[in-house]
């Protein structure tokens, strides 16, 4: 049994999972600090312009735990060093998006997941009480890549530097707890989903594709297609919960993979989230995709019988 777990747990993996997981975040973090770009310091100022402000998420982080890692650490930080709430905002803002870019050219490759992890945790946790599952996602993926044995062998650093990568087994670790953990967080999300009633009639799916700002669809174009909600509420469903089940074995892997991220891709295309359906993807085909891409073994054919 020991045995069988330690096989399954340090199966010997090639790096390509990680080179995939790499960029994927790099870019994803990258877009993300662009798409905030003209509303960055707005949105995350003490003051703030909104009713929501960055001091009230934080004093709501601070009654759960206060060595939750926030902003509110680095501005104060800023302060002791003469420096204005502007000026390490916008700083933060461009170690975030340089970090991102060392990412995708695999430049610094340990340091700079560190860093966007420990930066995107505290925007997000700033940002707390107006983030939704992207941002829980993104910083769960950058987790898991700073913790990665970095680089791989497609990255800038070792390239340059001869940086020595590391052993399979290794790889093949992390990727698993990866793969794992994508099954458990579509296990739940499909049980959570089965046990209602909305995703079984398309009511859920309704209100996902009307309800601003996700209302990218004209509403009388998703009347037209009100008879296939229940089917693409049931499909979800199935989608999810089958995931941890279907997505190891050989025969059902690529078609599962395309199905989940077609799922992804549809939901960023029609209700807009399009960070969320990259991080999803990204993701997804990091974990799994490699191993969807191989061929499956040829059946051995047996030798034809001699000639008499």
């Amino acid at each position: 049994m020991r045995t069988r777990a330690a096989a399954f747990l340090f199966a010997p993996t090639a790096d390509t999972w990680l080179t995939i997981l790499r960029t994927g975040l790099g870019l994803q973090v990258g877009l993300y600090c662009l798409s905030l770009q003209s509303s960055w310091s707005a949105l995350l100022s003490g003051s703030g312009g909104g009713i929501i402000t960055r001091e009230f998420a934080e004093a709501i982080i601070t009654s759960e735990s206060r060595s939750i890692p926030r902003l509110g650490w680095l501005i104060a930080g800023g302060e002791w060093l003469g420096l204005s709430e502007q000026t390490t905002l916008t700083a933060v803002w461009f170690i975030l998006l340089l970090t991102a870019s060392c990412l995708v050219a695999g430049l610094f490759c340990r340091a700079s997941a560190i860093v966007s992890w420990f930066l995107y945790l505290c925007v997000a946790k700033s940002t707390g009480v107006l983030s939704y599952g992207v941002d829980h996602l993104t910083t769960i993926g950058l987790f898991y890549l700073m913790l990665s044995p970095l680089p791989d062998r497609r990255a800038l650093d070792v390239q340059l530097w001869k940086t020595r990568t590391a052993e399979a087994i290794f790889h093949g670790f992390f990727r698993r707890l990866l793969q794992l953990h994508l099954c458990v967080i579509y296990l739940f999300g499909g049980f959570a989903k089965a046990l209602g009633s909305g995703w079984w009639d398309g009511s859920n799916i309704w209100r996902a594709l009307t309800r601003p700002p996700f209302d990218l669809l004209a509403p009388e174009f998703i009347v037209r297609l009100a008879a296939l909600l229940p089917l693409l509420g049931i499909a979800v469903v199935i989608v999810e919960l089958a995931y941890p089940f279907l997505i190891w074995s050989r025969r059902t892997r690529r078609v599962w993979l395309l199905l989940t991220c077609g799922m992804h891709l549809g939901i960023g295309l029609t209700m807009g989230m399009y960070l969320f359906a990259l991080v999803m993807i990204v993701l997804n085909v990091a974990a799994f995709g490699p191993a969807a891409a191989e061929r499956a073994p040829h059946a051995a054919i047996p030798p034809a019988p001699a000639a008499v």
